[in-house]
């Protein structure tokens, strides 16, 4: 193939991702054209409404897989913790890129961190995850819901609409914000799966799939197969409150998940380690601990976290 085609979201972060894709396939293959087709996705067009709200699965990725599979594209490039569990048939992952910071992080323009808030102060997210966490530390924060791109959230931290906003660090460091005096990592708070690496999708029975096996990552491979395999055993989606980070490292593979309410009210957590040698055994981790909290509740939390106003 000489030419190929990424579809992408049009914010700044997406043509970010995409760009740095694009970049390293012209390095690995010089003689290869790659060109960006930009496409608005269902949760770029609703931003007046919370992301739970919306549908969950598929909120960021079904119309890019719509042009994969009639050819319009040859891979789309998703932030990971965006990309469903499952797959319309004949799509599937081809590469799983380096993780950067998996960390979710603190920014304002007046407070220096999370425990220098005061009551009642206005915290915005799109993540029930970080609502359930950030409300399980500190229950007299008002958390609400804030749409948008990296830029249109931080614009409304500056208009003075939030004391402060919860992102991605993956996104910060990526888009090299400043201006900002306070950013702070939550380090007690545990991420979204796959957070902080990129997925790249294509068709399975695509030539892509062997062109773009340079880009995986072997840490973030083992890493986010037990993190989605988590999730998928759990039912869940993209937009409900799960969190779970696995960090491998040596054939050792440690693990810390949690799920809840929004307010904080019920949680579970669970740290695990193990020594893992495949993929199998990342994967048969992720569901073994998803076992573990559904013999605790989980599946009855989830279902009530389904109908939660946010």
């Amino acid at each position: 193939m000489q030419k190929l085609t990424i579809g992408t979201r049009g914010s700044v972060l997406a043509l970010w991702q995409a760009n740095h894709i694009k970049n390293l396939l012209e390095s690995h293959y010089p003689q290869m054209q790659v060109e960006l087709q930009i496409v608005k996705t269902k949760g770029d067009k609703i931003l007046d409404v919370p992301l739970a709200k919306i549908g969950g699965k598929g909120l960021f990725t079904k119309e890019l897989e719509m042009l994969l599979l009639d050819g319009s594209i040859d891979l789309a490039v998703h932030s990971l913790k965006d990309v469903p569990v499952d797959f319309i048939e004949g799509l599937g992952l081809a590469a799983i890129t380096k993780r950067e910071d998996v960390r979710d992080s603190f920014l304002s323009f007046k407070y220096e961190n999370l425990e220098s808030l005061p009551k009642g102060a206005k915290v915005g997210t799109t993540s029930l995850r970080r609502v359930m966490q950030i409300n399980a530390l500190r229950n007299d924060l008002d958390c609400q819901s804030l749409r948008g791109n990296v830029q249109t959230r931080l614009q409304r931290l500056e208009n003075g609409e939030f004391d402060a906003i919860i992102l991605a660090q993956a996104g910060v460091n990526r888009l090299k914000l400043e201006g900002i005096p306070h950013i702070t990592p939550l380090e007690f708070m545990i991420p979204a799966m796959g957070q902080a690496a990129l997925g790249i999708e294509c068709r399975k029975d695509s030539a892509c799939v062997q062109i773009l096996e340079f880009l995986n990552d072997k840490n973030a491979v083992h890493e986010t197969c037990c993190e989605r395999a988590f999730v998928r055993a759990l039912n869940g989606g993209c937009q409900v409150p799960i969190g779970v980070n696995a960090q491998f490292e040596n054939g050792s593979l440690r693990v810390r998940a949690i799920l809840g309410l929004p307010d904080g009210s019920e949680i579970l957590r669970e740290n695990v380690e193990s020594e893992v040698s495949s993929l199998k055994d990342c994967e048969y981790i992720g569901v073994e601990l998803a076992e573990s909290f559904l013999k605790r509740g989980a599946k009855e939390i989830l279902q009530k976290a389904q109908n939660w106003e946010f």
